[in-house]
């Protein structure tokens, strides 16, 4: 790429752009108009992302579906449901809870076992789960249940949950290896843009997360499972940053009410003309060059992005749907003053104003003390602050979803990778805490017709493998394509030109399809 920058000191210039992309043999000049205070700086990287024209001429391996033909041949086996959900909610609890102290308690096990919580009564008959989820257990009965979850990966498989990659082991660690594949929400974007799925309004991205991008602060790994994958970068989800105060240091223990989650530079309501000017320009030179630029499928990837950018900066509605201060104090409060709490009212307001495909990770933040991985000071951290907080927050969330009229068609996962050791293990720190373990976990689904007040599944009598209905997290990924209208069968391309399935075997759940 060349930059050609006019010394001038009028106060609009042009600077001129030769751009190479990827696999096309000819170079486009692009000029793109600014101003020429900006332009004695230097042209930063940051101006030249705003345009886009990075995004042309990083991009690769860009991926295309079987052709529509085939595409429309798929069917849905006949199952009921299918298209039933208009939205999701992705609620993915990073690190892994304990069965046993959430949704399976196990109150005759031995103490080794049982732990030091005690079970309570739920609102679905005969369910017991775990005391510390009081408010949870009163609005259990509008959700399901899966007690039988289990997979091979004693990992933190993330990338297998989420995406249903059988190479999880190998490549986990490593969000960016060409061999990803896409997350669930990231699918349906790019299936929303192919015309294959439901289109958003104008203006409205399909894919958000909160409340940051995975593993942003975690140490030293860098998790995989909500990115694009193979599909690029351009189909990652938009990602909010949080801007804020933690009184504890963790944002997931406790934040202050002026708290808040924005889209970064770009959350200003107030927009400079120059900018979108220069991105007209920008635009209208790149449909002159259509037939050079159709030549490579990474002008694809980079058209979207440029027209994301522009929508996001033309369009407030995402924006202001992250204004929770104008949400009453009351209602702040029951989801809990908490990065997780929050991020759900964030989700609510998000799924309102026309997002399809919402995704809240409680993620890592620093070293692994802080999020649900408890190798070690178990009990303590479950009932100071784990539990409590995703009590409040999910309980609250179900509430609020049923009152406006959302959760009879949105879809709610609410995930994580594996469940906990049954027994405990006396680390280096010297409390007692649990390992990983996939053999048998629990999940909770809601919405979107899902029957209510059902249990599926069961664990054997210390919650160590399951004895009744084994259901995989490639099934849950079938089921899910299934309620959003997608057929799982079908297939994406990875560069260069290689099938992949949307989910490596597996099949939809029926007891989730009502």
């Amino acid at each position: 790429m060349t930059l050609t920058v006019p010394q001038t000191e009028s106060s609009n210039i042009f600077v001129a752009v030769s751009v190479r992309p990827q696999h096309c043999g000819e170079e486009i000049l692009l000029t793109i108009l600014g101003s020429a205070e900006r332009c004695r700086e230097g042209v930063r990287r940051r101006a030249l992302l705003q345009t886009g024209a990075l995004g042309l001429c990083g991009l690769s391996g860009i991926n295309s579906l079987n052709s529509l033909q085939a595409a429309s041949e798929l069917t849905s086996n006949g199952l009921p449901g299918f298209g039933r959900a208009k939205r999701c909610l992705l609620l993915y609890i990073y690190g892994a809870w304990s069965q046993l102290d959430t949704f399976d308690p196990k109150p005759a096990a031995p103490s080794e076992i049982r732990g030091d919580f005690s079970p309570i009564a739920s609102s679905i008959p005969g369910a017991l789960v775990c005391e510390h989820l009081p408010r949870t257990a009163k609005i259990l009965d509008q959700c399901t249940l899966i007690r039988s979850m289990s997979h091979p990966w004693n990992i933190h498989s993330a990338s297998y949950t989420l995406t249903g990659n059988p190479s999880t082991e190998r490549i986990e660690g490593l969000q960016r290896h060409p061999d990803q594949w896409p997350s669930l929400g990231s699918v349906t974007d790019y299936l929303s843009q192919q015309g294959e799925w439901q289109p958003t309004m104008p203006g409205i991205p399909n894919h958000v997360q909160l409340p940051w991008r995975q593993s942003l602060f975690a140490r030293p790994n860098k998790r995989s499972g909500t990115f694009g994958g193979f599909l690029g970068t351009s189909f990652d989800p938009i990602c909010t940053e949080f801007q804020g105060t933690a009184p504890f240091g963790d944002p997931f223990r406790a934040i202050t009410p002026a708290s808040r989650f924005t889209f970064g530079a770009g959350d200003s309501p107030t927009i400079e003309l120059d900018l979108l000017d220069r991105r007209a320009t920008l635009m209208s030179q790149l449909e002159k060059q259509k037939d050079q630029l159709t030549r490579s499928k990474a002008a694809e990837s980079y058209s979207r992005q440029r027209q994301r950018a522009i929508d996001f900066l033309t369009k407030p509605q995402v924006r202001e749907a992250l204004a929770i201060d104008t949400e009453t104090a009351a209602l702040r409060d029951q989801y809990g003053m908490t990065l997780f709490g929050q991020a759900c009212l964030s989700a609510r307001r998000l799924l309102e104003s026309g997002v399809k495909f919402v995704t809240v990770v409680w993620d890592e933040f620093g070293q692994t003390d802080e999020s649900w991985d408890t190798h070690y000071d178990h009990h303590e951290r479950m009932k100071g602050f784990l539990l409590p907080a995703f009590d409040r927050a999910f309980s609250t969330l179900m509430t609020d979803l049923e009152q406006r009229g959302l959760l009879k068609d949105t879809l709610v996962l609410c995930l994580s990778e594996h469940g906990r050791t049954p027994h405990f293990d006396i680390t280096s720190a010297g409390a007692p805490g649990r390992g990983h373990w996939s053999r048998a976990y629990s999940q909770l689904f809601a919405g979107a017709g899902i029957p209510q007040g059902q249990v599926v599944g069961a664990s054997d009598a210390t919650a160590a493998d399951v004895i009744q209905r084994p259901i995989d997290p490639k099934d849950i990924l079938c089921t899910a394509y299934h309620l959003l209208g997608i057929d799982s069968r079908q297939e994406l391309f990875a560069s260069p030109g290689r099938p992949v399935p949307l989910v490596s075997g597996g099949q939809v759940v029926r007891e989730l399809l009502g």
